[in-house]
């Protein structure tokens, strides 16, 4: 099973996103707030189903949960907007997702992309596939789930090749 993972699209998702997703054939999207315009969830949801939460731009998302677990197999995700300090858990979100049985946290916000671990939880940051922040890079996240275990990777939304940070 394959998800994408997008995250602070910011009312403008990158122009080739729905290409990257195609190519991706996810099961499901998850996208890890700051939506902006929630357009953007109908446009994405052509592709496959979106489970969304709001991010702190997305004000007028009402009816989007702040926090939700996802189950896919064996494999149990928390996905919020805010969940790190730099590389580290903040300490609420660590325990939620310990009392919600979840193994990987899924976040955005910081339009950083990151995979790690802290306080025995996964963390993924798929980055941001909105507008250019800094000189951050515009990527996007794929988590594989096998019966041989859970992949994380980012892909490179102008190019659709995995991207790795530099060295």
């Amino acid at each position: 099973m394959r998800l994408a993972v997008v995250s602070d699209t910011h009312s403008h998702p990158h122009e080739k996103t729905a290409e990257r997703l195609a190519e991706l054939a996810p099961t499901a999207i998850l996208h890890g707030g700051d939506i902006g315009d929630l357009e953007v969830l109908e446009e994405l949801a052509q592709i496959a189903p979106v489970f969304a939460v709001r991010g702190n731009i997305d004000v007028r998302a009402h009816d989007l949960p702040d926090v939700l677990t996802i189950d896919v197999g064996a494999l149990r995700i928390l996905l919020t907007h805010i969940a790190v300090y730099g590389p580290r858990l903040r300490p609420e979100v660590a325990r939620l997702a310990k009392a919600e049985r979840a193994s990987l946290v899924v976040c955005g916000h910081s339009h950083v992309p990151f995979i790690g671990t802290d306080r025995g939880l996964t963390v993924f940051n798929p980055g941001s596939i909105g507008p250019r922040r800094f000189q951050l890079p515009i990527v996007l996240g794929r988590i594989d789930v096998t019966p041989a275990g859970v992949k994380l990777a980012h892909v490179d939304a102008e190019t659709g090749r995995t991207w790795l940070p530099p060295a």
